[in-house]
């Protein structure tokens, strides 16, 4: 009986004071991040339920836009597969795997008035959802009526930056050269972007961070498309046809919409911090 030790209530103070000291050290620690950047990042990006929208996104690029791409690219004698294959940063071989989605019949097709009409309000559609974004990410207040002026001016910018970009790939072999002017043309898309969609109601200079943060992500996205997309889209070609081919894009679409909300997060994040408050 002499070896064991019947244990008294102040034994275990010490323990108990040393367990409530680490608990309040971490809520502490917890509270302390929660209040600083990190924290704040997490709740905008919770609040804007990223990937749910970026799948929304997704499937309205596919269904609407695609179809005015191809419109497009045919009307200015350019070949969709090959501008698509750019935004992607795809190889040759996986470029014949794209090319073989856009492979044209034997017959003519004429574009009717409603179906005009439905274009250009499916593209209208992809612009007013990123708008939407941008006013909510920056607490902008939506107008009543949609602001179809500044989504067909975006639209043109789109347009406008394909067609320089396109050319820039052409004329600049080298690529770090190459990587610089698309980093630069994809800096002034962004921001531009910003601009146009939030009709004006945020200062250029507090966009600014947004549109660089946004092409930073967006030139991650185009090392890692070129780095891991080629050999998945061949493989999925192989493996599925056209459309282990459509489940690449898809998912390159959605990235581009994580890409979008995540610039205009950070970036606005950043503006703040500089500012105090946003620049109205």
């Amino acid at each position: 009986m002499g070896r064991f030790r019947i244990p008294t209530p102040g034994d275990d103070r010490p323990k108990a004071a040393w367990s409530r000291g680490l608990l309040d050290r971490r809520r502490a620690w917890g509270r302390r991040l929660s209040a600083g950047t990190a924290g704040r990042l997490r709740r905008r990006l919770g609040a804007a339920d990223v990937f749910g929208h970026a799948f929304q996104l997704a499937a309205l690029a596919f269904l609407c836009f695609f179809p005015f791409l191809i419109l497009l690219t045919t009307a200015v004698g350019q070949d969709t597969a090959e501008v698509l294959t750019g935004w992607l940063g795809l190889d040759q071989k996986a470029g014949r795997a794209v090319a073989a989605l856009f492979r044209s019949g034997s017959g003519s097709s004429t574009l009717t008035f409603v179906s005009a009409v439905l274009l250009i309000a499916g593209v209208a559609a992809v612009a007013g959802t990123l708008q939407s974004w941008y006013q909510f990410l920056f607490d902008v207040r939506p107008r009543r009526w949609p602001d179809l002026g500044a989504q067909l001016a975006w639209l043109t910018l789109l347009v406008a930056y394909s067609a320089v970009q396109t050319r820039v790939d052409a004329a600049l072999p080298a690529l770090p050269l190459k990587g610089l002017c698309g980093f630069v043309l994809a800096l002034f898309f962004w921001w531009g972007t910003l601009w146009l969609l939030l009709a004006g109601s945020v200062a250029w200079r507090f966009l600014l961070p947004a549109a660089v943060a946004t092409d930073i992500c967006w030139t991650g996205l185009g090392l890692f498309s070129s780095r891991f997309f080629s050999a998945t889209v061949v493989a999925n070609s192989q493996k599925y046809g056209p459309v282990g081919v459509v489940m690449v894009i898809l998912s390159w679409l959605v990235a581009v919409g994580v890409v979008v909300q995540l610039g205009a997060v950070v970036g606005r994040e950043y503006a703040e911090r500089r500012a105090g408050a946003p620049a109205r």
